[in-house]
């Protein structure tokens, strides 16, 4: 069975290969994605990367507060996001709201 981690930490100079190569180490890599801002490309220092179960749990226990590039990595089994996000900066739903009304 395939799982799902969550990589944190990360150098925002981190690639894909770079992480693939850091987690092949404890088994096969399935696949690795690094989220990036939308509106400017850049990094976020964060991404996932699936393995199966057995060398997933190993590479978590293994690479968690590992350092890469000054940062200790956090790494552990990916959860479902909460919630959805998709509200404003005042925690507000924009879809949500009332049209607004011009007297």
């Amino acid at each position: 069975m395939v799982k799902k981690l969550y990589v944190g930490n990360l150098p925002f100079s981190a690639t894909e290969d770079e992480i693939r190569d850091l987690f092949s180490e404890h088994g096969t890599v399935h696949s690795v994605r690094l989220i990036t801002d939308r509106e400017t490309g850049r990094p976020r220092g964060f991404g996932f990367v699936e393995m199966d179960g057995d060398a997933a749990e190993a590479a978590a226990s293994a690479l968690n507060g590992q350092d890469m590039g000054g940062r200790a990595l956090k790494v552990n089994e990916a959860r479902d996001r909460e919630g959805g996000g998709g509200g404003d900066s005042r925690g507000r739903d924009r879809d949500r709201r009332p049209p607004r009304r011009d007297y």
